[in-house]
């Protein structure tokens, strides 16, 4: 493989890997405040997906309007879903959450198939984002960087919201004593439909740029990122926000460059991810950037 192949697998790892990424920050940011694995995330991600393809391909609306529907709708569904699915069972057993979040998984796919249908349906991808560039040897297109700097530019702006903002002192405080917090006065409830507003943002901007990356949308196109997603946050530390990008990351670079190295092993990218966490919890449960704690789901 020569540098030029290199850099062009850099970019597209670096793409990929920032999309985990984001997914992931949701993940973590629910399990930090309330232990809870909400596995409808991925499926947040697919109606965001789902939105901005209405918008913009059914309804003809401009992207940037599109862009803006998608994410207000999925951060809406974000928020019913805390809202019927997990704040009745604030004060049960955390499998009962468990439970619920899975199914509420099941009937947010079922339900797509039958508004959406389950036909894939194809994006139509905005030219000026699809028009190749050549630089020194290496071709790349806008989306290629797009992906990548927005990713970043968001966890930058999240991360301020969680240690510098009020709202994020509350988010801080509650991951670590839920009751002590509601006792000094915290909205308890509040901030953490907060938290799931800005998890589902990001995942629905996640599934934007994941719909125009791979251009089609389907029902159950938010099992797989979701499952990888969630390999990511337990890799970085689950609970961790710059540990959830780190896992993002780490696991594009292993899925692009496992298939660019060893071509014949394309086949099994998706095991990658699978192996990668099964190593991680035997050489370091809590992950590269999580902390030990008594109790887990």
């Amino acid at each position: 493989m020569n540098l030029n192949m290199f850099v062009q697998h850099f970019i597209n790892a670096l793409g990929l890997g920032s999309l985990y990424g984001l997914i992931a920050i949701g993940y973590t940011m629910v399990y930090g405040i309330l232990r809870l694995i909400n596995f409808a995330h991925g499926d947040i991600f697919m109606l965001g997906a789902y939105f901005v393809f209405f918008a913009t391909i059914q309804y003809k609306l401009p992207w940037e309007l599109g862009v803006i529907i998608a994410i207000v709708g999925a951060t809406l569904c974000g928020l019913l879903v805390d809202r019927v699915a997990y704040r009745p069972l604030r004060n049960a057993p955390r499998i009962s959450a468990l439970i619920s979040a899975i199914g509420v998984s099941f009937f947010l796919e079922n339900l797509a198939v039958v508004v959406f249908t389950g036909m894939p349906r194809a994006v139509v991808q905005p030219p000026w984002l699809m028009k190749p560039i050549l630089v020194g040897g290496v071709r790349f297109i806008p989306l290629g960087l797009m992906v990548p700097s927005i990713s970043f530019v968001l966890v930058g702006g999240l991360l301020w919201v969680v240690y510098r903002t009020k709202p994020g002192l509350a988010m801080r405080s509650i991951s670590y004593d839920i009751e002590t917090t509601r006792l000094m006065g915290v909205s308890v409830d509040r901030i953490i439909a907060l938290t799931f507003a800005l998890g589902s943002g990001l995942a629905a901007l996640a599934g934007i740029m994941w719909a125009l990356r791979y251009p089609r949308v389907e029902p159950f196109m938010g099992i797989f990122p979701g499952f990888k997603a969630f390999i990511a946050a337990v890799f970085g530390g689950i609970g961790s926000i710059p540990g959830a990008m780190v896992g993002g990351l780490a696991l594009g670079f292993v899925e692009i460059m496992s298939i660019a190295f060893f071509p014949h092993l394309s086949g099994y990218k998706d095991a990658f991810a699978f192996v990668l966490l099964i190593v991680i919890l035997l050489i370091k449960p809590t992950g590269l950037m999580g902390e030990k704690m008594e109790e887990k789901i």
